[in-house]
């Protein structure tokens, strides 16, 4: 059966009068994620962040913003228009809704299109879209707004397709737990000083959270890759400032799932391909909005060929 692993992204910041986000009661977030017919699973805590994984990927909760990642046939839209509703407009400084193209977009509910529809209904904005139709891309939107983001205001997402070696076989393999997949990933050794909170799916499937401080990061895969209707898929994003981090994480990343190909965006941080396996870039672009976030999108593939076997269907 075919599962979408392809993300859409949401990010809304409320205006500085507005009350304290985490002291909104965990029914409202249970409705706001049922919203994008997601539910919660668990829920990590510190003192600057409430994690919550997901049945469809993760919510992260600050005082003054909320990050939401939804896969599958989600509707996130949805959960970002019961909180503009349920909040009023005034108290909206910023909203940033991210859609990836999606392997198989006519199972989706929605379109990137009506998505915008929705939000253009309560919140005017710019869309855009960035890389080709016919290929990898992203769609952006962006609400208009006096906020300006801070220059350490950053996060940068790491999207893997179509994993291959030790690992990946390992992942489709039919008999992992929890705890060997952790081990495998080395998470451990990657985030030493984060608290993780990791969740894994019947009968294939893969997530973490984890917090440290204010900073994030979090990890979804969707390793099927057995079927002509399936198509493995590995998601990784944080606000680190991975230049000062003692770890090459998107390198040890891209060695461990080894994907044919993959795609990077950053907001407000450099590009780097250190660590990077040998690679062409096949495109790559940028663009800032008026609120002053400066993203960088790229789109990598593997320097050896990929060998294409036919599949029956």
């Amino acid at each position: 059966m075919f599962f979408e692993g392809s993300e859409k992204k949401l990010e809304i910041i409320v205006a500085a009068s507005t009350p304290n986000l985490r002291e909104l009661d965990v029914s409202f977030w249970s409705a706001l994620v049922n919203c994008a017919h997601a539910e919660i699973l668990s829920q990590l805590s510190n003192a600057d962040c409430d994690a919550y994984l997901l049945s469809e990927s993760s919510l992260f909760v600050w005082h003054d913003r909320f990050v939401m990642l939804t896969c599958g046939n989600s509707t996130l839209v949805d959960a970002a228009c019961y909180f503009i509703d349920a909040l009023g407009v005034p108290a909206i400084a910023l909203v940033s809704y991210q859609r990836k193209n999606e392997y198989q977009a006519h199972l989706q509910t929605t379109s990137f299109a009506d998505d915008v529809g929705k939000l253009r209904q309560r919140i005017a904005g710019k869309a855009m879209r960035v890389g080709h139709l016919d290929s990898h891309h992203h769609y952006f939107f962006c609400s208009d707004s006096d906020y300006r983001a801070p220059k350490d205001d950053q996060s940068c997402e790491l999207l893997m397709y179509h994993i291959r070696g030790e690992l990946a076989d390992y992942l489709n393999g039919g008999s992992q737990s929890k705890a060997e997949i952790c081990a495998a990933l080395e998470l451990n050794d990657l985030f030493p000083d984060f608290e993780l909170d990791a969740h894994l799916f019947d009968p294939s499937g893969f997530s973490m959270n984890g917090l440290w401080g204010k900073y994030y990061v979090t990890l979804h895969i969707t390793p099927q890759s057995e079927n002509a209707c399936a198509s493995s898929y590995v998601s990784f994003e944080t606000n680190l400032d991975l230049a000062q981090y003692p770890q090459q994480l998107l390198g040890r990343l891209l060695a461990l799932f080894s994907p044919i190909s993959w795609d990077t965006i950053g907001f407000n941080i450099n590009d780097s391909t250190q660590g990077f396996p040998a690679h062409l870039c096949l495109g790559r672009g940028s663009l800032t909005t008026e609120q002053g976030y400066d993203i960088r999108f790229s789109h990598y593939q593997q320097l050896d060929a990929e060998v294409l076997i036919p599949e029956f269907m």
